[in-house]
């Protein structure tokens, strides 16, 4: 039997990526398919350089081209990993970025900033190239969860312009307004003000190569999110939420906002912070203090992916406390943070694959509202 480039697609069109409906070749993981007698071998291009699914998707690839097409080919995979890009930065603002990602809450309170230095984190520890913006310019909390509140970013000439160069820690990039502010001083600015510093710390910020680029907003729906994706493309967003009603009737409105036809930005999922409370001492015991799976069920609602469910242990506070994520331990909550990592990782791969990359939002009339150019 005569192999063909199209028989060993057709076969791994029938390999479905773990925890999904889609199949390998619809998200473009299927690389360089070669055919040499009844010798076949294929670049297997996953989202993630420590993905825990390879050895079983490998497997699932060799049983799909023997069972479809010649139990007796030999089949070889190369398992490699490739960040693909979800942007297009028409006016070459970040252009060496390849992926921005919009972590948002709809109220205060749900942890969004310790979910967002955790995976930060997580990403850095997968072997990506991190960077982090702490928009939250009323209330920077970055500085603090990554102990570097005393560091002051210096400027750096950069084909005759002066960059601001990020502190980095932990394998990421960072960047936040608490580096130039009193520690102990309220910033009272207009939204003129804030969106300004937004703005310099995207613009002026010596990011070099990123496969990702996460932006820590403010709770809410604000000036400072919508000068964010008019400033530049946006990925994805991801909505951190506790599992209680009032928080989530919040996390709804987020959805909305990112998802309305005037922004335009793919959600790539919902984080449910707060799932459970977990003593230290009874590791195996789960209380529901918010109530439980409210996320969950308001994923399956809306049809968005529910991203991770991270509990209440008190060592996420502490690790906050002292500048330590928990991401860089070797613990059940540590693990979580790392599987959250993964799910945003195969997310923004899956929208990539399957959505045109997004442009940046233009202002198209004065009374707030926006639409993306197409």
């Amino acid at each position: 039997m005569e192999y063909t480039n199209e028989n060993v697609l057709d076969a791994l069109g029938h390999v479905l990526y773990p925890d999904s409906e889609k199949d390998l070749v619809s998200l473009n993981m299927i690389d360089d398919v070669k055919i040499e007698g009844k010798n076949i071998s294929f670049k297997l291009v996953l989202p993630t350089n420590n993905n825990p699914f390879k050895n079983s998707i490998q497997n699932a690839c060799i049983d799909a081209v023997k069972s479809f097409i010649d139990k007796e080919a030999e089949v070889k995979v190369e398992i490699t990993s490739k960040i693909s890009i979800g942007r297009i930065d028409e006016k070459k603002v970040l252009p060496n970025v390849k992926n921005i990602v919009a972590v948002a809450s709809g109220k205060g309170g749900v942890g969004k900033s310790t979910v967002a230095s955790n995976l930060a984190v997580s990403l850095a520890l997968s072997g990506a190239k991190v960077g982090l913006i702490d928009a939250d310019i009323y209330g920077p909390s970055i500085p603090k969860m990554f102990a570097v509140e005393n560091e002051k970013p210096v400027l750096q000439d950069v084909d005759g312009k002066n960059q601001i160069v990020p502190v980095e820690k932990y394998g990421v990039k960072m960047l936040s307004i608490g580096f130039f502010a009193n520690q102990s001083d309220a910033l009272v600015w207009r939204g003129p003000m804030a969106t300004s510093a937004l703005q310099q710390l995207i613009n002026d910020g010596y990011w070099g190569d990123l496969d990702y680029l996460l932006i820590d907003l403010p709770p809410g729906t604000s000036d400072i999110h919508l000068t964010m994706v008019q400033t530049v493309p946006v990925t994805g967003a991801v909505i951190v939420s506790t599992p209680q009603d009032v928080a989530l009737a919040d996390a709804i409105k987020g959805i909305s906002m990112f998802k309305g036809e005037k922004i335009n930005v793919p959600v790539l999922g919902l984080i449910e912070n707060m799932a459970w409370f977990t003593p230290e001492e009874l590791p195996e015991n789960k209380y529901y203090i918010f109530g439980k799976d409210g996320c969950k069920k308001l994923a399956q609602k809306l049809n968005v992916p529910l991203l991770g469910q991270i509990p209440i242990v008190q060592s996420i506070r502490e690790g906050g406390d002292i500048g330590k994520p928990s991401a860089l331990e070797d613990t059940p909550t540590g693990n979580a943070f790392r599987k959250l990592s993964e799910n945003v990782a195969k997310e923004i791969a899956f929208r990539n694959a399957n959505l045109a990359p997004t442009k940046k939002v233009e202002i198209t009339n004065t009374d707030g509202c926006s639409a993306a150019k197409n």
